[in-house]
């Protein structure tokens, strides 16, 4: 057996949540294997939005099993607040939610090291969530991070007092910031007791022998390929590896391993934050997209920017992960305008780019754009594909031409069941 992949392909938001609620029915095990609380992840069925932050989207399958693998970082606060909201649904997460030993551990001081970091950038904030991912990153690959496993050692109150006076005297560097630690350590030391009670594995050998025995896996990508810390547009990026190649060093299985890669992106582009972002359209009709695609981030609420779809940007995620197909989403939130548009490639210093640039945070990008026709239509009661309108089959068909990758596909509301398959 292989290990499926799922993950984003622009900056996020692209709709990976709903897409692996989908699709657990045909899988074993759900694995995440990269982020934190960062990530949202949003659900819809029966008429209940769920948004998931650090557990799997299979988490709502009743034969689904949910791993947090050892790439991602957990705030036990944050989590405990998550498994909160999953109490109504009578989920025996002691069974179906397994916990990397190896993954590592948003501490308080994590936190207030974000907020002084990005409080200190001024104008040149990254547009952090500040959930603490980026310092809990960089103590993991400055060898001296907590990791779950360090919970049920007799050593782990001696170690936390270690880390804790290096970050508090790293925050006395920053003039200005005022904190008061007592008051969230003590409820991160409460929550690390919940977390010690669920089921903490060895993820590593434990998905190895799933595959063995030929179990199905997903692993569940968080946040996008243009924020990965090597391929994204950096330094407008988040602290871990979002895409193929993180599954195998955020779960432990090798590269051989890798089946199917399963990329979405949305009809549009969307952005969180600071950064970068060629297609954006600041103006009257990235407004409009806004307020259509209700597009406001799941972790902070900030508004999304938006822009028309981006070829160049999308092309090069689909050969940074080695996609094998596709899915579209929020094709319903485009039903709006008479006329779509499409970037097709970058006109700069005059000159016409189809490669994406090393760095686009300091060029000036001037997108060039085709036009198509608008299907001017609502999407949200289709239940077959073979009913859409034909302008919406022609934007997809030239799509898989430009792409050379089909989309399996296409979604056209929130809800699981607003899903067309190709």
């Amino acid at each position: 057996m292989k290990v499926d992949v799922l993950l984003g392909l622009q900056w996020g938001d692209e709709g990976k949540g709903k897409v692996v609620d989908v699709l657990t029915p045909v899988y074993d095990i759900i694995a995440r294997f990269q982020g934190g609380p960062n990530a949202g992840h949003t659900l819809e069925f029966e008429g209940i939005k769920h948004v998931l932050h650090t557990v799997p989207s299979g988490i709502f399958r009743a034969d689904a099993l949910n791993v947090i693998g050892n790439g991602v970082v957990i705030d036990p606060i944050v989590f405990s607040g998550e498994l909160d909201k999953l109490a109504p649904f009578n989920i025996d997460l002691k069974s179906r939610l397994l916990i990397s030993k190896k993954a590592h551990l948003i501490l308080p001081s994590h936190r207030l090291l974000d907020a002084a970091s990005e409080q200190a950038k001024g104008l040149k904030k990254i547009g952090s969530t500040l959930k603490g991912i980026g310092p809990t990153y960089m103590d993991k690959t400055g060898r001296n991070g907590l990791r779950v496993g360090d919970l049920f050692s007799p050593k782990f109150q001696s170690k936390y007092e270690e880390l804790k006076e290096k970050h508090l005297s790293l925050l006395n560097h920053y003039e200005g910031f005022t904190f008061d630690l007592t008051e969230i350590e003590a409820e991160w030391f409460k929550q690390i007791e919940r977390l010690k009670a669920l089921t903490c594995i060895e993820s590593d050998h434990y998905l190895n022998r799933a595959l063995k025995n030929k179990q199905r896996i997903l692993a569940e990508g968080a946040q996008g390929t243009m924020l990965d810390i090597d391929f994204g547009t950096y330094p407008f990026v988040t602290s871990s590896n979002t895409v193929t190649a993180g599954t195998c060093t955020g779960l432990g299985v090798p590269p051989s391993a890798i089946g199917k890669v399963i990329g979405i992106f949305k009809a549009y582009c969307t952005r969180v934050g600071s950064g970068p972002f060629p297609s954006e359209l600041d103006n009257e009709t990235g407004e409009l997209m806004r307020k259509e695609g209700n597009e406001f981030g799941a972790t902070t609420g900030r508004p999304r920017r938006c822009g028309w779809l981006d070829l160049v940007q999308l092309k090069y995620a689909i050969m940074i992960n080695g996609v094998t197909e596709l899915c579209m989403m929020k094709a319903d939130v485009l039903g709006i305008f008479d006329h779509i548009m499409i970037c097709e490639a970058y006109e700069i210093n005059g000159e016409t780019v189809t490669e994406f640039p090393y760095d686009v945070s300091d060029l000036e990008i001037k997108p060039i754009l085709t036009t198509m026709e608008g299907w001017k239509a609502d999407l949200t009661q289709l239940t077959s594909y073979d009913d859409a309108p034909e302008a919406l089959k022609t934007y997809v068909k030239y799509l898989e031409t430009q792409l050379e990758v089909p989309i399996r596909m296409v979604s056209v509301g929130p809800d699981r069941a607003q899903t067309l398959l190709k």
